[in-house]
């Protein structure tokens, strides 16, 4: 599981690279995603735009993820294709976490409120 870490203003971008999240790298996208974040404080963006696949155990692994930040930190979701999407909608995920059509959109407005 490829997740690369990029800084932005005061945000953590993670950009995830496989085009999957399924039960076969769930484990490993929580154990890389907490390697990631570990030294990070701030809000984390996690840009999606390459998934085309997320399962239940994909989405618990975003979920686990989410937890691993706290109440205090944000993870705000990006680039969605319309079949993670779906999933975000008919789970109501969308309710839970803050989605963005890109990672511009969510930096332009997590960046900016989480550097105030």
């Amino acid at each position: 599981m490829e997740i690369t870490f990029e800084e932005k203003q005061t945000v953590a971008v993670l950009h995830v690279v496989p085009d999957r999240i399924d039960a076969s790298v769930a484990i490993q996208f929580k154990d890389s995603f907490r390697d990631l974040i570990r030294d990070w404080s701030g809000p984390v963006v996690l840009d999606l735009q390459n998934v085309v696949f997320l399962d239940s155990s994909g989405l618990g692994a975003v979920v686990a993820a989410r937890k691993l930040l706290g109440a205090e930190r944000p993870l705000i979701l990006s680039g969605l294709s319309p079949a993670v999407d779906k999933v975000m909608r008919l789970t109501r995920m969308n309710a839970v976490f803050p989605i963005h059509a890109n990672v511009d959109d969510a930096l332009a407005t997590h960046g900016n409120a989480s550097a105030a």
